[in-house]
């Protein structure tokens, strides 16, 4: 029981990855129409509504007490502020090169459970978080020579670290549902997004074209609806500092795909720079990530921070 379930968790892991990499291309094509905190409310509003609607089906409860706490703060993290990032970095930058860029996701979640003391700090992910930064900072030069803002890297860096404290708060918290956490986390995401979107002044209009109505039905559907509940299955199973690693494989596969459907530049540069962040990703996350926990110690059991690194 125990070899399937792990074998579970890693075709949920790499479906995922896939399934994710096809989400930039397809915000790229909701920017084309759409204002991007709109964009990203309309998405989020009705993936939380296929949610509930798939929550009432099943007849789950909403999540209480502590769950529910961690159920709001991972829809802030997670869809409001990670998504309001992406969708306006995605205004400037490619699909592929934002994707490269969330490649350091692994390293921020490293430091974050130290912070938060779920592991220890150790030198190999310092390391690893040095080159990382090396190959993020030359592809900004590369950014800035095509015109490109460092205040919207600094805006895709912000993203990274929501999506980041998003893999770890799931782990902070009492499990719940997969269904129940992201109808929940889609909900307040989206009510985070629909104020970023008045802040920002966005015009709040139904899309006209076809190639938005299905990039929005991809988004909704396979890139919120599908891809998020394997995530969650992944967190439930695998500690959260092991889960995020799919970052690691967004980039190849959202290059490649970007480059046959957009037409996105794939130039040596921009890839040097993209095998600088994926060889500090292995440096400091792939090889220093902690041996499994003993038998008998549950993975989903929640962490006090009151607990010793």
């Amino acid at each position: 029981m125990k070899v399937d379930q792990g074998r579970w968790t890693l075709v949920a892991f790499l479906v995922g990855a896939v399934l994710s990499s096809g989400n930039p291309i397809a915000v790229k094509f909701s920017n084309a129409e759409l204002e991007p905190f709109w964009g990203a409310t309309l998405r989020f509003a009705l993936a939380a509504a296929l949610m509930l609607t798939v929550m009432a089906a099943l007849r789950l409860r909403f999540p209480r007490g502590r769950a529910l706490i961690g159920a709001i703060l991972y829809g802030i993290f997670n869809f409001g502020l990670a998504f309001a990032c992406l969708f306006y970095a995605l205004v400037e930058l490619g699909a592929g090169f934002l994707q490269m860029l969330l490649a350091v996701i692994p390293l921020i979640t490293l430091l974050l459970v130290v912070v938060q003391r779920l592991e220890r700090l150790r030198l190999a992910a310092v390391a690893g978080a040095v080159l990382a930064l090396a190959g993020v900072l030359l592809m900004s030069q590369i950014a800035l020579d095509a015109s490109v803002s460092v205040g919207t890297i600094m805006v895709a860096m912000g993203a990274a670290f929501c999506l980041a404290e998003g893999a770890v708060l799931v782990r902070i918290f009492p499990p719940e549902h997969p269904v129940s956490l992201n109808a929940v986390g889609m909900t307040v995401g989206s009510g985070v997004l629909l104020i970023a979107c008045l802040l920002a002044g966005n015009r709040m209009v139904l899309p006209e074209l076809e190639a938005t109505w299905l990039a929005l039905a991809y988004m909704v559907v396979i890139g919120t609806g599908v891809v998020f509940l394997l995530w969650v299955y992944v967190l439930e199973h695998w500690e959260a500092s092991r889960a995020v690693y799919n970052f690691v494989l967004l980039p190849p596969i959202t290059l490649f795909f970007s480059h046959l459907i957009t037409g996105e530049d794939v130039g040596l540069e921009l890839v040097f720079g993209g095998l600088l962040i994926l060889a500090g990703v292995y440096i400091g996350a792939l090889r220093s990530r902690t041996p499994e926990r003993p038998e008998g110690i549950p993975v989903t059991a929640p962490a006090s921070t009151s607990d010793p690194g």
